[in-house]
């Protein structure tokens, strides 16, 4: 509580309390340098003892900076966007940044325009796309400016998406398997463009096709709506052994409509996953997918967007191996 117990403390309450100008409780909230350890801890103790909040609108009037990076998202009710966005505010808040997030439907250019406006009429120093599509960025391009943009799992992340996808496809060529189907996510998806041309790229090094491709929206029930195609498929003479999916969400979907169609995982056809949620090793059957490190990815991209020293190496993705994959059937 402020002086009174009812108003929030201000610059000056805080100066009175530390003994020090408003000029020097400027500077400590403005991390200015050269100020010496005892006075910025007096500051800051002040501030702690009266409950005092940084005002971020009135610091970017000294700093021209918010410290605020603005997040377009959509499609949030989903595992990846949702773990994507957790993993940018947890980046964000290890930079001394806030996340301020705008919700948009991506597959709309005049919504995602909307929501960029929104964020940087609130002066965010940077944006961050997350569950890009592919009419996302040339529309943000032209409403950004000078600000910095920069999307989630897109350049060198877009490289570890494919060499994800790359390690389900190599996984089962390894068990055995040469007719293997893609359950591939949205054509207009980035991450999903990447997954595919990585399982494409692993089968023609491999020597194979894919089987069969179907699509879905990332979610269980895409994969369940597709299951009685693909155990049709399945059955047939030339059918394929495995399905790698270009998410968990879909896997299960996938195995729950095989299991009901009558077909066994693995034993009758093996099924791979995408991104390892806190879920999948709990899927019947444990799923085996890719891992794929979203916190570094979150890291490295705010970093980027902000013009910070790179704040590490981003981890590969790893193949996790679980029960639902095994050698071919007969």
């Amino acid at each position: 509580m402020g002086r009174a117990g009812t108003m929030r403390a201000g610059v000056r309450d805080v100066a009175a309390r530390a003994g020090v100008s408003t000029q020097t409780v400027s500077r400590v909230i403005n991390d200015s340098p050269n100020l010496r350890p005892e006075t910025r801890a007096r500051v800051e103790a002040a501030m702690a003892e009266l409950g005092y909040r940084v005002n971020n609108a009135a610091r970017a009037l000294g700093t021209s900076t918010t410290r605020t990076v603005g997040v377009v998202a959509s499609d949030a009710t989903l595992w990846g966007p949702g773990a994507g966005i957790a993993a940018l505010d947890t980046a964000a808040r290890e930079a001394d940044r806030w996340l301020a997030t705008a919700y948009a439907d991506a597959a709309d250019p005049a919504s995602v325009t909307d929501a960029a406006q929104r964020l940087l009429s609130q002066g965010v120093d940077a944006l961050i796309v997350v569950a890009a599509h592919t009419a996302t960025l040339p529309a943000l391009r032209e409403v950004a400016g000078d600000t910095p943009l920069a999307a989630l799992h897109t350049g060198a992340g877009a490289e570890r998406q494919r060499r994800g996808a790359a390690l389900a496809i190599d996984h089962l060529v390894g068990l055995g398997h040469r007719r293997i189907a893609l359950l591939a996510g949205p054509a207009d998806w980035l991450e999903a463009t990447a997954r595919d041309e990585g399982a494409a790229a692993a089968a023609a090094t491999a020597g194979i096709r894919p089987a069969a491709i179907w699509r879905g929206d990332w979610s269980a029930a895409a994969g369940a709506a597709v299951a009685h195609e693909v155990a049709a498929a399945v059955r047939s003479s030339d059918g394929p052994t495995a399905v790698a999916a270009a998410n968990d969400q879909m896997a299960l979907g996938l195995i729950a409509g095989l299991v009901a169609a009558g077909l066994r995982v693995p034993e009758d056809v093996s099924v791979t996953g995408f991104d390892d949620n806190a879920d999948a090793a709990f899927y019947t059957p444990a799923l085996t997918t890719v891992r794929v490190d979203t916190a570094g990815e979150a890291r490295r991209v705010v970093a980027e967007a902000l013009g910070l020293p790179a704040p590490g190496e981003v981890a590969e993705p790893v193949l996790i191996a679980r029960a639902s994959t095994g050698a071919p059937r007969g």
